[in-house]
């Protein structure tokens, strides 16, 4: 049987193949691409918003073609593997955010390293969320500059230890820096910084600038906040992170134009997933919103402008596409060579952003989008399959049975007339498509990614709770940690991947190992860190203090356990392990036999 990729997508091998006519540019273009965190389609004023103003990226939006029927992951981490890839999410083991889940798996291609190979210098700035530890960081899989936070956010378990959105410190190309300033001013500076030096040495840039904002915990620079000073705190300052992001984005499209780069730089500015703080006020008519299997949780913006490619003048594209379609794309557009190893999910939509028309003659496609958000992926999941017209929208019902929605996109946007029985072959063939579309994914799941311990790439590897693999909810941010919640399902192991055979020292803590904490005992709290403007921040709850008094280790089939005393920072332990894959499981437990998992641990061969 021919792949589902072959039957959806054969059909437009010759509309590909036409846009030869068109010009290339004569020099290579510069790519910046601008993703934000949890901004829906409707928070925009360009999209209707009645309360936030959004000036530069409306400008941005008359500049440009634009996708209005372009889906993502309804969460972050499956919306930037596809993105990155042009594959679908669970394609690349990336269908959660947390649980080990989020690392984008080893044979996976990068945008990032496909334009590299050809000669671009590439940058990524803010947010990476596909793992933290090798081999899976951007400088990885491609980036030749990188900034970033860890994990999903500031201040998530990955993250430099009391990071808030001000100040704080960032992976610099592996190395935590300290920095001054709010954290998407220091992205969008620090892309600058990258994009000046190629200019400079005259090479071609692709610059991926993914902000945290406006994700949760909301926190903005008052400035921004005092428009929306009414509306409450969380949503004040969600539109003000939004703000900020907009003035970011105008003053970064003005440094293009002083640099004289506007003529030759693809420009997109998109976002990750539906609405995670602005759906009361303003939700373009769109049912759901992140997580969401309806079009609010996967419809959002998407802006190109590119003079140099004809794009600079208001286009809107109607047509579904999606996130699995941009890598493709920009490689079609950039005239660059597609790794020959790669079969993408997604196509060019070129000929749709050419054909000057908002429908343009492109085949009927189907597309499918799901949030998993569990250990292991369930068929039928909270996903949609989608085309121009239809809607097949699934999930579970509470006695366990699944739950099959159709909706006619064209005269029901919001979703809310539910015609299954009315059209019965509509849903056959959608139900079709996602059967195959399974069965060919299928196989994949059992593949875990696993962090690479003892390579030289990474030597101590600092393993997270963030990145357990568990049935229940992995601590994912440091309010867990400080916490200390230890419900029986909230411990977990790591999948690891033993690259030599040899010693290797494993040191577990509750605490970190950076800065004034590493000091800390293992039985002992800290206090509350300093609070920013805005919600509550995750550094500033209370660290408790736990009486444990053994840790325990397991890993390869070999278990031990240890005495912790009151003055112990740390439980260390040197083991003999053989290389290939393994699991590693550690925890704490107290006199009352009461047990919390291991927070982090550093591994070191010797």
């Amino acid at each position: 049987m021919k792949s589902v990729r072959f039957l959806a997508f054969a059909t437009l091998t010759q509309l590909i193949f036409s846009t030869l006519a068109f010009a290339q540019p004569s020099e290579k273009p510069n790519i910046v691409i601008v993703i934000t965190d949890d901004q829906g389609y409707g928070d925009l004023s360009v999209h209707g918003n009645p309360i936030l103003k959004t000036p530069n990226i409306d400008k941005l939006a008359h500049e440009s073609v634009r996708l209005d029927d372009y889906h993502v992951a309804p969460t972050c981490s499956p919306t930037r593997c596809a993105l990155l890839t042009g594959h679908w999410t669970n394609r690349t083991g990336v269908w959660h955010t947390i649980m080990g889940r989020s690392m984008l798996r080893e044979n996976e291609v990068t945008i990032g390293q496909i334009f590299k190979d050809n000669g671009y210098a590439t940058g990524m700035f803010g947010k990476w969320h596909l793992g933290d530890n090798y081999p899976f960081r951007p400088e990885d899989r491609g980036f030749t500059e990188v900034l970033r936070h860890g994990g999903g956010g500031v201040g998530q378990t990955p993250d430099l230890w009391n990071n808030a959105y001000f100040d704080g410190s960032y992976f610099h190309n592996k190395v935590p820096v300290a920095v001054e300033g709010y954290c998407t001013d220091i992205f969008f500076d620090y892309a600058k910084d990258f994009m000046s030096e190629q200019l400079d040495e005259g090479k071609p840039f692709l610059t991926y600038i993914s902000t945290n904002a406006p994700h949760s915990p909301y926190h903005s620079p008052e400035k921004y906040v005092e428009p929306y000073a009414e509306l409450g705190t969380a949503t004040a300052h969600f539109f003000g992170m939004i703000a900020n992001i907009d003035e970011n984005v105008g003053a970064l499209r003005d440094w293009l134009d002083e640099k004289g780069q506007t003529e030759n730089t693809i420009f997109i500015f998109t976002t990750d997933n539906g609405t995670a703080g602005g759906s009361k006020i303003h939700n373009s008519g769109m049912r759901g919103k992140k997580g969401s299997e309806y079009d609010g949780g996967h419809r959002v913006p998407f802006f190109m402008h590119w003079p140099g490619g004809g794009y600079e003048e208001e286009l809107m594209i109607e047509t579904i596409t999606a996130h699995v379609d941009i890598v493709p794309t920009l490689i079609d557009l950039a005239g660059v060579e597609a790794p020959e190893s790669v079969k993408f999910d997604g196509v060019s939509i070129r000929p749709l952003l050419e054909s000057k028309d908002k429908h343009g003659d492109w085949p009927d496609r189907i597309l499918v989008t799901d949030g998993q958000r569990v250990k292991d992926p369930i068929k039928w999941r909270k996903s949609a399959v989608m085309t121009n017209q239809w809607r097949l929208v699934n999930d579970f019902t509470k006695d366990g049975t699944v739950r099959h929605e159709l909706y006619d996109i064209e005269s029901d946007p919001g979703q809310e007339n539910e015609i299954i029985k009315d059209h019965p072959e509509v849903a056959a063939r959608l139900k079709k498509f996602y059967e195959d579309w399974w069965a060919e994914l299928e196989p994949t799941f059992g593949d875990p990614a696993r962090i690479k311990i003892g390579h030289p790439a990474e030597n101590p590897s600092r393993l997270t709770g963030h990145d357990w693999i568990t049935t229940g909810l992995a601590p994912w941010n440091q309010a867990h940690i400080r916490e200390g919640d230890n419900k029986p399902e909230n411990t977990g192991f790591w999948y690891l991947d033993i690259v030599e055979a040899g010693d290797y020292e494993i040191e577990l803590r509750r605490w970190p190992n950076e800065g004034d904490v590493a000091r800390v005992p293992l039985t002992g709290g800290v206090e509350p860190g300093e609070p920013v403007p805005g919600s509550q921040a995750f550094r500033t709850r209370e660290g408790r203090a736990i009486p444990f008094t053994d840790a325990h280790l397991e890993i390869a089939g070999s278990k031990k356990s240890m005495k912790i005393s009151a003055e112990d920072t740390h439980a260390t332990f040197t083991v003999s392990l053989d290389a290939g894959p393994a699991e590693l499981a550690a925890t704490f437990t107290t006199e009352d036999g009461e047990v919390w998992g291991a927070y982090y641990a550093y591994v070191k061969k010797l």
